[in-house]
Order: structure tokens, then C-alpha cells, then sequence
């Protein structure tokens, strides 16, 4: 591994944040939302464009946070299979859940073309390859009522045929999502910036909220630079939580994940490790996902950190050393980026879409935010508006809270738990989900 790896994004080559020019924070908006990634820019898009004022405000540059941080897979992963939520919530709502994460999927899709976002959207689907044999079977349960109750024409593959997506010996099998694609995150953050800004929202990126406190029948925010009154509220904060929100911070678990990009390859190696140029994944429980960058020249990898404030360099050493386990052709090639970002769960690792003291949360994306913040920012918006179109599979009370004694929104409890994930996986365990 190279002495010089690159801590920034490998995205930020193409699309780094933007520093906005300051504008004048107004002293009263319509809605105010707080956080200016996906969720958030999605949803002030759909605000600004009903004919509200909206402002937005992020501590850091807008999307300097997961949104172009992200492996760039489109695919609404949900971490809860629909075998088992069919068993604990019932088919009817097993359906509305996944048939909204397909149909989120194809808004996606849709709306980057409508709003013509350049950002090397491309419909690859998606490949997990089985850890263990028992893996198979899951999948072919899975795919059963999938393929029956959803019509999503998911297909199981037999230890060759992943071979033929996958270029390696480890993995036992696979699942083919077709309808799972992969983006340039950074490039559709800044696109999607560029129609909320365009719709006349306002955008204060390094603006940070310090507080919010209801007033009457509005919300008074507490900016970096100045106070703000608003009707309505939006938190859009997701993994990047803090302070503004410490009741958030005890119903959502943050959890760091880290990629890494290779130098360039040649493109026979390319095609040798991932033939189909897919998006990848695999069912560990210490999981990861890879791919290759958009121009086909690098292999991403991304897996989650195993503890809180690890060395980034053993961080990035640890997740090379796994790469080269699943690709061990890349045993002598360079590491040119390594980078992390932040996160959400929830308990039952379902994203959440809620109103709590008159204030509206889309968080909980469990890593799979690319769909969701769009989607679910969207709804939050819709719902804020009375449209009836913000009906939502997700909606809920509230989030389920952390059962964790003393938990304040620092996650002490994931050293141990990463600790006894990959010890099942050693030992090739089921997954429970």
C-alpha cells in the first residue's frame, strides 16, 4: 500500500462539496430543514417547488456527509429479508415494505432522468454472493417469494454462475436483483443542489444549527448566523446527528463505514474480477460491498469500521486485507483512497418516517441511503404539504429506541458486537436476517 493514500473521497475528484457563497440567512421561512444531503435536499426541493419558502442549513458543505461518501449502490437494500419479516409483521405488510423499496428504485431512476443529473447512473443490477452453502437456500426461499408476491424476477446462482460475476473461489452461490443500480454519488448530490438552489430555496452550507425550540406555532432555530423562524421543521440529519437533536441521538445507532479505491487497473483484470460490471455485495455479517468506479478503471470497496475512532490506517490495512481475500489478484495493487462516513440504524433496522413535537425525521437508512434519503425526504416533504401522496409503508410513531443501559448516542457496545460478528462469520454462521 502506498505512503500517500488520499483521505478525501475518490468521488470528490469528479465532484467535490461546494462552498456556497454566504447568502443572507432570512430571519422567517415557511419550513426549515436541517441537513443538506439527500434526505434533505430532496425534500426542499419538493417544499420550494410547491410554492414554500424553504431554507436549508448544514454544519458542513452541503453533501460533505454520507451523501458523496457513499459506495454509490441504488439498491434500497433492506437488512430485514422478506422471508423473515413475512414471519414477524405478516405478508401484507412485508409487501407494502418491498414493494415501496421497488418502487422508490424506479422513482430514482426516473427522477435523475427527468431532471436530466449527469451522474453515471447505470442499471447493472445487483449481485450478493453466498457465504456459506446454507446461504444458497436462503436465497432460493427468498427469491421464491420475492419472484411470487413482489414480481421482481430475482434469480439464484449456482457456485459457477457467480463465479461468472464475482472472479473469485469464495462464495458458494449468489442472488441477481435486476432491477439494483449504481450512481456517482458526489456528482448526483451536486445535481440534485443544483435544482433545489435552481427552484429558489435557499441553501446555508457551514451553517450550523444549534437549537430548536417550539414558539407558539412555529419553531425559532438557532443558526450559526442568526435566529430563524420557521412554520415548519424538517430533520434530515441522519448518521450525522448531534447536539441540535440529543433525543435523536439516543434512537438511532451511528456507525462508521470505510471505502477504499484502488489505482487504475487494466481493464483485462477488471473484467476478470467483476465480468459484469455489477454491484456487489456478499453475506457476511461483517458484510461488504465492491464494485467498480463508473469508468470501469477501479474496484471500490467498502466495509464497516469495527470500532469508534479507529486508526485510519489500520482501518484502511484491515479492509485491503479483506479486499485481497475476496480478489486475491490485487495482492500487489495500490490503495489510492480510503475514506469513511457515518450511518444510521434503527432497532429493527427499518428506516423511519415520523413526526415527534411537530417536527418531521426521515432517518434510519442502515446504510442503503441512496434510495431512501431521496425517497423518504421526498415523503417527508409530501406529508408536511397534507398531500396525500406522502403515504408511506415507513411512517411510524416514532423510531424503536435503542435498548442499550446508558446509551447517549455514543456507540461503546460496537467494538463487542463487531467482535461477535466476525467470529460467526469465521465459522460461517446463518445470518439472522
Amino acid at each position: 500500500m502506498t505512503s500517500d493514500v488520499r483521505t478525501d473521497p475518490y468521488w470528490w475528484e469528479a465532484a467535490p462539496p461546494r462552498r456556497l457563497d454566504p447568502a443572507p440567512v432570512a430571519e422567517a421561512c415557511d419550513v426549515a430543514v436541517v441537513g443538506a444531503g439527500y434526505t434533505g435536499l430532496s425534500a426542499a426541493l419538493t417544499i420550494a417547488r410547491a410554492g414554500r419558502s424553504v431554507q436549508v442549513f448544514d454544519r458542513q458543505r452541503p453533501g460533505e456527509g454520507a451523501s458523496s461518501r457513499n459506495g454509490g449502490m441504488a439498491s434500497g437494500h433492506l437488512r430485514t429479508s422478506f422471508g423473515k419479516m413475512i414471519q414477524t409483521a405478516g405478508l401484507e405488510r412485508a409487501k407494502a415494505v418491498y414493494g415501496e423499496g421497488a418502487e422508490a428504485r424506479e422513482f430514482l431512476h426516473k427522477f435523475i432522468a427527468e431532471e436530466g443529473i449527469e451522474c453515471d447512473l447505470q442499471s447493472t443490477g445487483r449481485v450478493a454472493g453466498a457465504f456459506h452453502p446454507e446461504h444458497v437456500d436462503h436465497f432460493r426461499r427468498e427469491s421464491e417469494l420475492l419472484n411470487t408476491h413482489l414480481g421482481l424476477e430475482t434469480r439464484v446462482l449456482d457456485r459457477q454462475q457467480v463465479r461468472d460475476e464475482i472472479g473469485n473461489e469464495l462464495y458458494h452461490g449468489g442472488m441477481l436483483h435486476p432491477d439494483i443500480g449504481g450512481l456517482h454519488p458526489a456528482k448526483y448530490v451536486d445535481g440534485l443542489l443544483e435544482r433545489v438552489l435552481d427552484a429558489g430555496a435557499a441553501v446555508h452550507g457551514e451553517t450550523a444549527i444549534n437549537g430548536v425550540r417550539r414558539d407558539g406555532d412555529a419553531f425559532e432555530l438557532d443558526s450559526a448566523r442568526g435566529r430563524v423562524r420557521a412554520r415548519d421543521v424538517i430533520m434530515a440529519t441522519n448518521g450525522y446527528t448531534d447536539h441540535v437533536d440529543p433525543w435523536l441521538c439516543r434512537q438511532l445507532v451511528p456507525a462508521m463505514s470505510r471505502i477504499v479505491a484502488t489505482e487504475p487497473l487494466s481493464p483485462n483484470l477488471i473484467k476478470k474480477l467483476i465480468p459484469q460490471g455489477r454491484m456487489l455485495g456478499e453475506t457476511r455479517r461483517i458484510y461488504h460491498y465492491f464494485r467498480t468506479s463508473p469508468d470501469g478503471k477501479r474496484i471500490l470497496m467498502g466495509g464497516r469500521e469495527t470500532g469508534t475512532g479507529q486508526n485510519p490506517a489500520l482501518a484502511t490495512e484491515n479492509l485491503r486485507r479483506d479486499m485481497i481475500e475476496i480478489f486475491p489478484d490485487l495482492a500487489e495493487v495500490d490503495i489510492t483512497h480510503s475514506w469513511n462516513g457515518t450511518v444510521a440504524f434503527n432497532l429493527d433496522f427499518l428506516p423511519r418516517l415520523f413526526v415527534r413535537d411537530g417536527i418531521h425525521y426521515s432517518v434510519g437508512y442502515c446504510g442503503s441511503g441512496v434510495v431512501w434519503a431521496t425517497w423518504l425526504g421526498r415523503k417527508a416533504a409530501l406529508r408536511l404539504l397534507g398531500d396525500a401522496e406522502g403515504d408511506s409503508a415507513f411512517a411510524c410513531d416514532r423510531p424503536t429506541p435503542v435498548p442499550v443501559p446508558f446509551y447517549s448516542g455514543n456507540p461503546w457496545f460496537l467494538p463487542a458486537t463487531f467482535a461477535w460478528f466476525r467470529l460467526q462469520d469465521r465459522f460461517k454462521f446463518l445470518r439472522g436476517s
